[in-house]
């Protein structure tokens, strides 16, 4: 494996734990829309992560296969919505419930986390590497 390679590598992942950290972000903060521009409450979303394209890959097999990281998706969590008793809120239905999004903050917190320690992982891999090559370069002197 090149170390260029494993710098795109580690590149790509801050890409997708950003993509993360954007759509946890975006979860918590609409955790309590209970009506979107469909009319509908709003629905949890997650990142499907995925290897880069098999031409990312075939480019990469000179590096010894350090692909990478992309974001394959956004999709909606399809779970049913929660209910929750409150008969004077405008979206209340017949009974006096009212449907809220299928979104867990505490979950979400968790999922924050990991996406922060996994950037911080590739963050310290890149500089592992810039100092591997700023050494040997010193080396060379």
């Amino acid at each position: 494996m090149s170390l260029a390679g494993a710098i795109k590598a580690s590149a790509s992942a801050l890409d997708a734990e950003r993509s993360r950290l954007e759509v946890a972000v975006s979860n918590i903060a609409n955790a309590e829309s209970t009506r979107g521009p469909n009319g509908l409450p709003y629905r949890r979303r997650d990142v499907v992560l995925s290897p880069q394209t098999m031409e990312a890959f075939n480019a990469a097999l000179g590096e010894a296969g350090a692909i990478g990281v992309q974001v394959n998706n956004i999709v909606e969590d399809q779970s049913a919505f929660r209910k929750r008793y409150e008969p004077s809120h405008p979206d209340a239905d017949k009974e006096g419930f009212v449907s809220v999004p299928n979104v867990d903050v505490p979950e979400e917190m968790v999922d924050m986390i990991g996406a922060a320690r996994a950037y911080q992982a590739n963050i310290t891999a890149i500089n592992v590497i810039r100092d591997t090559v700023q050494r040997s370069l010193e080396l060379g002197k």
